[in-house]
């Protein structure tokens, strides 16, 4: 398995090779007018090298399950819970069967060491959960009040200054918990291993297809109406003040469009950067497509041609950190749009997400053991339900970029 450090050295050097090849791309639209589709290939390729390398960087740092330290009470619900997973509740003793924790439902919930696991390695695995507020509730939804702004004014009362009203209007919005339903199979020799690999193979298993759903849904969710969580990137309120058509640059309240239709350029991405409120910036990060990412990866300061400025973009070279562009941290999502699609859409988002959005968890993963479903196959499936929302909080901690249709 590879270390840490030769991953870090393997980014760079895909990094170096990534530089090349766009200064060569470069050179070729400059001489011909178009860069040859061997190059183009060529640079999508180390691109995606880069991609993988930094996933195999964040797969080492992931918390792994420890089965030590429990007290007497943790130990016998985790015994219970592996023995209920191997072989059904029929089969098992009276006291073991106590040691089970069940909802109102009869569904086994999941010891919440095992539950914590899980929750632990999704941060590594998913965007949204590393740069949003996440809070535990133990309700349905959470009311999200809010009031408008006070407004104030310079001068002495007793010189005939009057005094700036300022009327308060209280609002309310709710961001609710959804569920979400996970199944993963595991074979009879598989569930004959020991409890310690179980655990690692339960959490990775649900880790990484939740952190695949949950992200999709934080990115691009329809909103509680559809039982899923509110996407940023589909918040029309953040698109309000943008019209399809509008001039190059328009500024609109919450952020602008790119200059030119369908063309990341770093410009763009200062202004951006620079209408962000400066008590937002602390903590700010970026959020795109990859493929708008790699339009980004291969700009220099100067422009787009060889050997004109220094590179704009910086990869991340420490295990765990995160590329940066102009100093502040960027995080890909595949469902964020892309900016080449042909419909007016969010592409790009800058802001504080720790202030912005919040996502909820509910405790406590419910499981359900399919035991006939999957018998042919010498197979049993797992059902487990996660109780998550999310939702924004403040708009005004984020500028976006949309594609001017």
């Amino acid at each position: 398995m590879p270390e840490l450090k030769d991953l870090t050295e393997k980014v760079q050097g895909a990094v170096d090779v990534l530089h090349k090849t766009a200064d060569q791309m470069a050179a070729e639209s400059k001489k011909f007018g178009e860069a040859s589709g061997e190059t183009k290939a060529q640079l999508e390729k180390i691109n995606n090298r880069i991609d993988e390398i930094q996933l195999e960087q964040k797969r080492l740092t992931l918390v792994k399950p420890d089965p030590e330290g429990h007290s007497p009470e943790q130990k016998a619900r985790i015994s219970a819970f592996f023995k209920w997973m191997r072989v059904g509740k029929a089969q098992m003793a009276p006291d073991e069967q106590k040691a089970l924790v069940e909802d109102a439902t009869g569904l086994v919930l999941v010891p919440e060491d095992l539950d914590s696991e899980i929750t632990r390695a999704l941060p590594a695995l998913t965007p949204m959960r590393g740069i949003c507020a996440t809070r535990t509730t133990t309700r349905d939804k959470i009311r999200r009040r809010s009031l408008t702004e006070v407004t104030m004014g310079w001068g002495k009362l007793e010189t005939g200054t009057e005094v700036t009203e300022s009327t308060l209007v209280p609002s309310d919005a709710y961001i609710y918990v959804e569920d979400l339903t996970g199944l993963t199979k595991l074979g009879v020799d598989e569930l004959d291993d020991t409890d310690y690999n179980l655990i690692q193979h339960v959490a990775s298993s649900f880790a990484n297809k939740r952190a695949e759903y949950e992200n999709t849904a934080f990115v691009a969710g329809t909103g509680h109406t559809y039982g899923q969580p509110a996407g940023i990137a589909v918040d029309t309120t953040l698109r309000t003040s943008l019209t399809s058509g509008c001039g190059a640059n328009a500024t609109g309240t919450y952020g602008i469009s790119w200059a030119t239709d369908d063309t990341p350029i770093f410009e763009d991405i200062l202004e951006c950067e620079y209408a962000l409120p400066t008590q937002y910036l602390n903590g700010a990060s970026w959020l795109m497509n990859r493929k708008d990412e790699l339009k980004l990866r291969i700009l220099r300061a100067g422009g787009y041609t060889a050997s004109d400025g220094p590179w704009l973009w910086q990869p991340g070279l420490l295990a765990g950190q995160p590329n940066t562009i102009d100093g502040f941290p960027v995080y890909t999502a595949s469902d964020m749009p892309y900016s080449a699609l042909a419909t007016a859409v969010t592409n790009v988002v800058f802001g504080n997400f720790k202030q912005g959005y919040l996502i909820l968890d509910r405790s406590g993963m419910r499981i359900q053991r399919l035991d006939e479903k999957y018998a042919e196959s010498g197979l049993v499936g797992f059902l487990a339900t996660f109780r998550v929302g999310g939702g924004l909080l403040r708009r005004d901690t984020f500028q976006i970029i949309v594609n001017d249709v």
